[in-house]
């Protein structure tokens, strides 16, 4: 890594910009001990480089992909594309050697020679990954170079060099333990096309842009609705650590609100005897009785993700409050809070455990806000009281149904709180078929589009 001292400032100075950008807290007194630590390894080590500013600027280990690939924007190992290249030509594709290509990474995998798959990284971007013409355009894509090059067809290929080199065949299980190690080398491959064609955009587009908008954030941070099964699996194991946060939270401001506020006549009268100085206050003090929870969710399509990840979270918080019971819905209404205690071993399996054995639809699958709130306001009345903080999970989108504001109307004058978290973008409300901000007007609507913003709301909404 070569990098000139003049340049180091702005490259950690945008590093550190990019991390927060993705939700990081890094303090300008971490800044300052990254600077420091550069400066004691120096940069002729690109690696110890690397190990250093994590080591002063990470609070987590789930911290550390992200930190690597954006480390990899601002420290790039070797230059990326130049200005020079065309990735527009549509034969530069077809002339170039695949199968040439394709070998020698067969044999760099076999001998798990990090360098030389650095450098086919490059080859492949460069050769099959360019796009675009237009001005501006990104130039280069890791999905299309992996599309074309197709790494992971080479296990067998892989396997029959590493039984070459060692003399013959050997035990099935032997080859179940070199196949997970193949396909571990085969995966560090594909991350190394994404980061060299991540370093060449970068080079057009400018590194801040692509850190910010092309970087895989943390796990708390991806939007609920954009998640895949992989991102909603990884989500679920910040669970845990956000409840006891969250319970941390919850807990001192129990402690504060026990206190009470200021008892004025009291306060005046034990005065008398300072000669009319309130030196002592007095507090009037309050009982404090742990809140009720009621969880409202559409667990239908891609909301499914947001509410389930949510239920998991309030399964985890049930000893803050006195009572919790949770209710799914796609247009039918039924009380689930009994699977969810089931569920606890088993996560992964909640949505589908609800759909299975919670009857949620009537006679056809769509979301149907209206006639749920409306079942839900009938016969779970006695789920609401005075001392009830009630959570609506949704996107409000009613497929063009009645969206029944009176029940909402009544859930509301029955609770103490009603609070309806909606996944999608503010911008997003109220076009289509959501009702959204009709929604608004009766009841308080929150924009919570990942677990930071969800942890955040919790930990604010929710009654001491």
């Amino acid at each position: 890594m070569t990098t000139s001292p003049g340049g180091v400032t702005d490259r950690l100075t945008g590093l550190v910009h990019a991390l927060r950008a993705h939700g990081l807290s890094i303090g300008t007194g971490e800044s300052v001990d990254a600077g420091h630590a550069l400066e004691a390894v120096g940069f002729a080590d690109r690696e110890r480089a690397r190990e250093a500013l994590a080591a002063t600027l990470l609070h987590k280990a789930g911290q550390r992909p992200l930190f690597d690939r954006v480390f990899d924007l601002y420290f790039p190992l070797a230059a990326a594309a130049s200005d020079g290249d065309d990735p527009s030509s549509p034969d530069s594709a077809q002339a170039f050697d695949t199968a040439a290509l394709r070998e020698r990474l067969a044999a760099a995998l076999a001998a798990d020679d990090g360098s030389a798959l650095t450098r086919l990284a490059g080859e492949a971007v460069g050769g099959l990954g360019g796009y675009g013409s237009a001005p501006g355009s990104d130039g280069w894509s890791s999905y299309q170079t992996l599309a074309r090059l197709r790494p992971e067809t080479l296990l067998a290929r892989v396997r029959a060099m590493l039984r070459e080199a060692g003399g013959g065949a050997e035990p099935a299980f032997t080859d179940r333990l070199t196949d997970d190690e193949i396909r571990r080398r085969i995966e560090a491959f594909r991350e190394r096309v994404r980061t060299e064609a991540r370093q060449r955009v970068a080079e057009r587009q400018g590194r801040d842009r692509v850190a910010r908008r092309a970087v895989a954030g943390t796990p708390d941070g991806v939007d609920f609705l954009l998640a895949g099964r992989a991102q909603l699996d990884e989500l679920r194991t910040t669970v845990r650590p956000l409840a006891r946060k969250l319970a941390t939270r919850l807990a001192a401001r129990r402690r504060r609100a026990a206190r009470g506020r200021i008892d004025l006549r009291r306060t005046l009268r034990g005065s008398l005897s300072t000669g009319g100085v309130p030196m002592r206050p007095v507090l009037r003090r309050r009982r404090p009785a742990r809140p009720e929870l009621v969880l409202l969710c559409d667990v239908s399509g891609s909301v499914a993700g947001f509410a389930n990840f949510t239920m998991l979270l309030v399964q985890a918080l049930h000893d803050q409050f006195s009572r919790v019971r949770v209710f799914a819905f796609v247009n039918r209404v039924d009380e689930v809070t009994d699977l969810i205690a089931r569920g606890a071993a088993d996560p992964a399996g909640l949505g589908a455990r609800i759909l299975d054995e919670a009857v949620v639809t009537g006679w056809h699958g769509q979301s149907d806000y209206g006639t749920a709130l409306g079942e839900f306001a009938e016969r779970y009345a006695d789920a609401l009281g005075p001392r009830t903080a009630v959570f609506v999970l949704g996107d409000a989108r009613t497929n063009m149904s009645d969206p029944n504001l009176p029940a909402l109307k009544r859930i509301a004058d029955r609770a103490r709180r009603v609070h309806w978290l909606n996944p999608e973008q503010p911008a997003l409300w109220s076009t289509g078929d959501s009702v959204a901000l009709a929604y608004a007007e009766l009841v308080s609507m929150h924009s919570c589009r990942n677990a930071r913003q969800l942890g955040e709301l919790i930990g604010r909404l929710l009654p001491v």
